[in-house]
């Protein structure tokens, strides 16, 4: 896996300092128990080797709480609003669980998520997320590059795409209930092939160190930094290789206002609010603003730019 080497501090150089040295005691005792059980869902603790990644946030960026990123999301699958999640999400079973890649890949395969994860190396990367609502955090995920896994299945000359989907299990997310007219299921994302193999593109299965919790996405979700939030699929089931773009669900929803690729921009509103500027959760300001000026690509301009060198970023959003 590729580093990037960046000039801002690492998480270590910014996470309250009492609060990661309880975190690194804490990881030093998961430890000594992954000789018997390199990974347990049960418990708070990740496998037992997670390698700190510089993360390209601002110098005065700082995570957000465990309680904020827990508490306030969305999960349409779990309930509409945004503390929905966590309240009606207590009920889903991320385990038992596989996750399959498939289509145009030379060595499809079908992986059970502790098999799979016991074979990767977990890296902790802090990054920024912004919603397409105009609100952000600062995430530490926990999880490995989507370009490891996609590497082992070698993906043929003639994928172009990534497609994704999550679960449907109506009987333990209400949301899939309740918005069945609203929302089809199951939620559908994709990637171009470059953009799901590049180096910042993630698979999480944690954060702050502990077990991805059920509303953030458990058991494994897709991270892509420098898009807006709804591009991070939550509770994968199945990866397909593809030749043409796959459908995703909010631009089948609504095309005007949520493009297939969803790259931070703050120079194209949403038709319905300016992308100008963020509500960043968890931070004051005067008045409670706590608002601060989006950047383009979401501050990984630099690393990601290349990508779209010959798009008209306004008309292909």
């Amino acid at each position: 896996m590729a580093r990037w080497s960046y000039p801002h501090p690492r998480p270590s150089e910014i996470t309250p300092h009492a609060a990661w040295m309880n975190r690194r005691h804490f990881m030093a005792a998961a430890s000594l128990a992954a000789v018997a059980a390199p990974f347990s869902h049960t418990g708070p603790a990740m496998a037992a080797a997670l390698r700190t990644q510089p993360g390209p946030f601002q110098a005065t960026d700082r995570p957000t709480s465990l309680e904020d990123i827990t508490h306030y999301n969305n999960f349409y699958e779990f309930g509409m609003g945004k503390a929905d999640p966590s309240a009606y999400g207590a009920g889903f079973q991320p385990r038992p669980w596989t996750l399959s890649v498939e289509g145009l890949v030379a060595h499809p395969r079908i992986w059970d998520i502790d098999q799979l994860m016991a074979t990767m190396t977990l890296e902790e990367r802090l990054y920024r997320m912004r919603c397409v609502e105009a609100w952000s955090m600062v995430i530490p995920w926990d999880g490995f590059a989507l370009a490891t896994l996609l590497k082992q299945a070698e993906p043929l000359g003639s994928a172009r795409y990534v497609a994704f989907e999550s679960v449907v299990r109506p009987q333990q997310m209400p949301g899939q209930r309740a918005v069945l007219d609203t929302l089809p299921w199951p939620y559908v994302e994709g990637l171009r092939l470059d953009e799901a193999m590049h180096p910042l593109t993630f698979l999480a299965v944690g954060l702050y160190g502990q077990t991805l919790p059920n509303q953030n996405g458990a058991p494994v979700r897709l991270v892509v930094p420098w898009k807006y939030g709804f591009k991070g699929i939550k509770s994968i089931t199945r990866i397909r290789l593809v030749e043409q773009m796959p459908p995703t669900t909010w631009n089948r929803m609504d095309p005007t206002e949520y493009g297939f690729f969803a790259n931070v921009n703050p120079d194209v509103d949403h038709p319905r609010w300016s992308q100008a500027t963020e509500r960043v959760i968890g931070a004051s300001g005067f008045f409670g603003g706590g608002r601060k000026k989006t950047l383009m690509f979401n501050g990984y301009g630099e690393q990601v730019a290349g990508l779209y060198g010959q798009m008209n970023l306004r008309a292909q959003f």
